[in-house]
């Protein structure tokens, strides 16, 4: 794919997370796509980290849609080559201070099949 196509389906990634629409957010990920997170490390120990599968991303997301409802990622900087698209943005909830986020997401045939989050 096109570095522009990637960016394009990023943008996708940020509104359906800012809006907090499971349904579109999780229509961007292959069925057998893999998430690593430091904060799935914290809240989930046993998964150290990683989850596989749509339904184990469902389960993430929901989660943390409900105990985070004014959870937004600001834009900071898209970087994408042919298959990776580099994602730079500023978390923001209320009441928290502002963490900023790297996170690449791995994308095969227009869908996102691994993604890993860095925080600062």
């Amino acid at each position: 794919m096109k570095s522009e196509e990637l960016k394009y389906i990023a943008s996708l990634w940020f509104k359906a997370f800012n809006e907090q629409n499971l349904g579109d957010l999780l229509f961007l990920y292959d069925e057998s796509a893999q998430h690593y997170s430091p904060k799935l490390k914290i809240r989930e120990p046993k998964t150290n980290g990683l989850i596989k599968g749509k339904e184990a991303l469902r389960n993430w997301w929901k989660d943390c849609f409900e105990r985070l409802p004014t959870l937004r990622y600001q834009v900071d900087r898209l970087t994408a080559d042919s298959e990776q698209v580099f994602m730079e943005y500023t978390r923001k909830v209320e009441g928290e201070k502002d963490m900023k986020v790297g996170e690449v997401l791995e994308i095969k045939d227009g869908k996102i099949v691994f993604s890993r989050v860095y925080h600062s």
